[in-house]
């Protein structure tokens, strides 16, 4: 994998990091839940990324209950780790191949020899946190993760719901990285 393809994903999922606004508050809480500190969750589910697919397909959780998720990508491709319903991700698959296709075009043009190439602190987004590089976008409700490291996230569900996570870098989500997570009353 190229430093190219990283960057260029990692560009992508900067970009639109503010693009979601229409399913969450200006303090990142969604109908579905928010954000939470790690000290506050009941329980750890740990999850395996390669490439292209999560391990476990499929998760349980209960409406109040606070969530430490641990996701580990295995693969060599970055990834995304998004909560969100079906309609979530696909509008926001639909802003990442925007962006893409953009950047793909020549639309962004970037001075390679003044980026900060160790990805510490990318247009203010949370990154390098935790075991490994991960960065925030979005309302909170969403990790990416560079190959062979590890990010966290963790979340409060606020009601009985059906939900995915997702990874929405272009292609991924249709290729089968995606799984479904049910919030049982």
């Amino acid at each position: 994998m190229s430093l190219r393809y990283l960057l260029s994903v990692s560009l992508l999922a900067m970009a639109i990091g503010t693009s979601l606004p229409s399913f969450a508050s200006a303090s990142g809480t969604f109908d579905f839940g928010k954000p939470a500190k790690a000290e506050q969750a009941s329980r750890t589910i740990e999850i395996k990324v390669g490439d292209l697919f999560f391990e476990p397909k499929a998760l349980e959780v209960k409406a109040g209950e606070t969530v430490h998720f641990v996701i580990r990508n295995e693969g060599k491709l970055l990834h995304e780790f998004n909560l969100g319903s079906a309609a979530m991700h696909a509008e926001h698959q639909k802003e990442m191949q925007q962006m893409q296709d953009m950047m793909a075009s020549g639309g962004m043009q970037h001075d390679m020899g003044k980026m900060d190439h160790d990805m510490g602190d990318m247009g203010g987004m949370a990154m390098g946190q935790g075991q490994g590089q991960m960065m925030h976008h979005g309302g909170g409700n969403t990790v990416m993760v560079a190959p062979g490291k590890t990010a966290e996230l963790t979340w409060t569900f606020s009601k009985a719901t059906n939900l995915e996570f997702a990874c929405n870098v272009p292609g991924h989500y249709q290729a089968g990285m995606v799984g479904s997570l049910t919030v049982k009353p």
